[in-house]
């Protein structure tokens, strides 16, 4: 029997996976600690109650989107040479693909 610390895990990884459509088994193999049954547990728990997790799951995405965008424009303002190296850099990389 697992300790329950071993295969603490998101249930958002499992979700996030299968909604791009990969296998359980696929799955297992990315997270092998977790058993193909307990795959399938989160799987059947997340269609059972599909419409409170993605409605989560897109409060997240849009929470964690803000605290990005938030983070980026202090680190902008706290060193701008930097991302101005940063882009100049872009720019030239694109420059030579073309």
């Amino acid at each position: 029997m697992k300790d329950e610390t071993e295969t603490r895990m998101s249930l958002d990884s499992i979700v996030y996976a299968f909604r791009r459509g990969v296998a359980p088994e696929s799955i297992q193999r990315a997270f092998p600690l977790l058993t193909l049954e307990e795959i399938y547990g989160a799987i059947t728990f997340y269609l059972a109650h599909e419409q409170e997790i993605d409605t989560y799951l897109a409060q997240a995405e849009t929470e964690f989107a803000a605290q990005a965008s938030t983070l980026n424009a202090t680190a902008r303002t706290a060193n701008p040479a930097l991302f101005q190296r940063l882009e100049h850099a872009c720019l030239s990389r694109k420059t030579k693909r073309q």
